[in-house]
């Protein structure tokens, strides 16, 4: 991702712009003020570098032509970092470009974090993307594609970001094996981390990848999901997250779910709820009824004299449960429907069913 962005400022922004951009971040994404978040982390790692490139003018000029970047300070070279004493020979410089105590702890202290985290942060960082399902796909179960960004190893320089050229001398050093800077007059050095100290070079950074040895790249991925799963459950695909640093192990992909609900059916558990529609003969009498279920349909037997709310159940015939265990039931709920009654002839055979049945049956609301 582009330095700029990373900061958050323009690209005519000052070093002082740099500065306040780079506090500000630093302040909410070290891993000192987010312990275990492996995202913060890689994320910082970006900062710090972005920080490091846009302070340093020629670095940032170079960045600005090429769109590339000269390789950072590695981990040994942080730690064999040298102070070399004083130089006065100069004014120290003036301005927004003045260094400053705060200045010298501030990079001090981005250089520890970043070789703190190379050592330690975890190989790569976990994705996590949503996947939707329809009722019956989720009952069914199978493969479903979901499309993701994440970052791999780059093949053209296999993960290494370097290719290698004809040997010559080191441009990063000049061929002195040793990078030098100052903070005001104070002078400092460590090993050059392009040549490794050698003042010679046999690579270049690779193109493809910046020198980052890792690069972006959007792509669908199968997620095998189990037959009969839930609203909200979480799938876990190790290895297929991203990768938070050279030569580091991919994190892992979760994908969470969601499934449509189903105009009929309702879920509880594996037990699937289906409320089923009887005529006022069908429930005097008994009737043998056809029913939806997830596998077909299904008959279910409803008895003479079947009241409306009664319960029916079919073993096995709910929901398939995901842990690869015995299916649900389908628990079948009665609703009597009335008839239209619109012909006399319907009328009057009700009123002599009235006649028939004398029985009250609000009595128990009045007791």
């Amino acid at each position: 991702m582009d330095f700029y962005v990373i900061l958050g400022v323009d690209r005519a922004a000052s070093l002082s712009d740099v500065k306040r951009a780079y506090r500000r971040l630093a302040r909410k994404h070290h891993p000192d003020i987010n312990p275990g978040d492996p995202e913060s982390e890689a994320f910082f790692l970006r900062v710090t570098e972005a920080y490091e490139t846009l302070m340093d003018p020629e670095r940032r000029q170079d960045y600005d032509e090429h769109g590339g970047r000269r390789p950072g300070p590695s981990v040994g070279a942080v730690r064999d970092v040298e102070f070399e004493g004083f130089d006065f020979s100069g004014p120290a410089a003036s301005g927004e470009s003045a260094s400053t105590f705060g200045d010298l702890f501030a990079d001090v202290f981005a250089r520890s974090a970043v070789a703190r985290l190379s050592d330690s942060s975890p190989g790569g960082i976990d994705l996590h993307v949503p996947l939707r399902l329809g009722f019956e796909d989720a009952m069914r179960g199978g493969a479903h594609e979901v499309t993701l960004t994440r970052v791999v190893r780059c093949d053209a320089c296999r993960g290494t970001g370097a290719r290698l050229v004809a040997e010559g001398r080191c441009a990063g050093c000049a061929g002195s094996g040793q990078s030098r800077w100052t903070r005001g007059h104070m002078v400092f050095s460590r090993q050059c981390a392009e040549c490794g100290g050698s003042g010679r070079r046999r690579h270049r950074p690779c193109g493809v990848c910046r020198a980052e040895g890792m690069v972006s790249r959007t792509e669908a991925v199968d997620v095998p999901v189990p037959s009969g799963i839930t609203d909200g459950a979480r799938l876990r695909l190790a290895g297929q997250g991203s990768t938070s640093r050279r030569g580091g192990t991919a994190g892992d992909l979760t994908i969470t779910v969601t499934v449509e609900p189903h105009p009929l059916f309702r879920r509880e558990g594996d037990d699937l709820h289906l409320a089923v529609p009887v005529a006022v003969h069908e429930a005097a009498l008994g009737v043998r009824a056809e029913v939806p279920t997830v596998g077909g349909r299904a008959s279910v037997r409803i008895p003479p004299g079947t009241q409306s709310g009664q319960r029916f159940r079919l073993r096995g015939r709910g929901a398939p449960s995901p842990g690869g265990g015995a299916s649900g039931d389908l628990v079948i709920t009665v609703r009597i429907v009335l008839p239209q009654v619109i012909d006399e002839r319907s009328k009057e055979l009700m009123r002599e069913l009235g006649r028939l049945n004398t029985e009250d049956v609000r009595a128990e609301l009045l007791r």
